[in-house]
């Protein structure tokens, strides 16, 4: 596989299979494309096409312990937001035409009329596949010095501003809260430790972007 270009933005994370997923999904893509500053309209889409893929890797066969994988990638050569969403399950998803008493069966309809083009492969390495779509996109603002991005979003090495005081995150891990929901812990350089909400904003520093986060809590699936 060739790398990808310098003018490439990404993030990968691995979600639970759970139905909470979808819309932890939505909420990761609308933090990363917003300070990507990608224009809204391509937003709107790509949280539907997201969805609707990410609801398939869902509804697939698979042991419950399997995760969801999901990569959100953009490169200004192209010009074309990509959506990954990788899952362990069974067989291959196909644009069905259902009658009109058919209450599914229309989500690859949609993604088709949505994307520039999308399609199947099998996964390196692993069991299962991968669902890509590609959106056309306008390009991506300048990054500024100083951004607002969610917690989800933040690695090791990022200088993040707390309490109007600029400091280096030294680890980065999520994990489930007692409440059900996804909370980030940051270790920083002072020794401290941060819990914070995964879509929490926060401040930080620098043009380099983060490039993979764990948002199920656990390793690779």
């Amino acid at each position: 596989m060739q790398p990808e270009p310098s003018d490439a933005h990404e993030i990968a994370c691995r979600l639970p299979r759970r139905d909470s997923t979808v819309p932890r999904a939505r909420a990761l893509l609308s933090a990363v494309l917003g300070s990507w500053s990608i224009d809204q309209e391509v937003l709107d889409t790509a949280e539907l096409v997201l969805s609707e893929l990410v609801t398939n890797a869902l509804r697939a066969r698979a042991p419950r312990d399997r995760q969801v994988g999901v990569r959100i990638a953009y490169t200004a050569e192209d010009g074309l937001l990509r959506l990954e969403v990788s899952d362990a399950g069974e067989g291959r998803p196909e644009v069905r035409n259902p009658g009109d008493d058919e209450a599914g069966g229309r989500g690859l309809l949609l993604v088709d009329a949505l994307v520039h083009q999308w399609g199947v492969q099998e996964r390196v390495g692993a069991i299962g596949k991968t669902v890509w779509a590609e959106l056309k996109a306008s390009g991506i603002t300048a990054v500024p010095v100083e951004r607002d991005v969610a917690a989800v979003t933040l690695q090791p090495g990022n200088l993040v501003k707390l309490r109007g005081v600029w400091r280096t995150v030294r680890s980065a891990r999520g994990e489930r809260s007692p409440s059900g929901g996804f909370v980030m812990v940051l270790g920083l350089d002072d020794g401290s430790v941060l819990r914070v909400d995964a879509a929490e904003p926060l401040t930080v520093r620098g043009s380099g972007q983060p490039r993979q986060c764990d948002a199920a809590g656990g390793g690779e699936r």
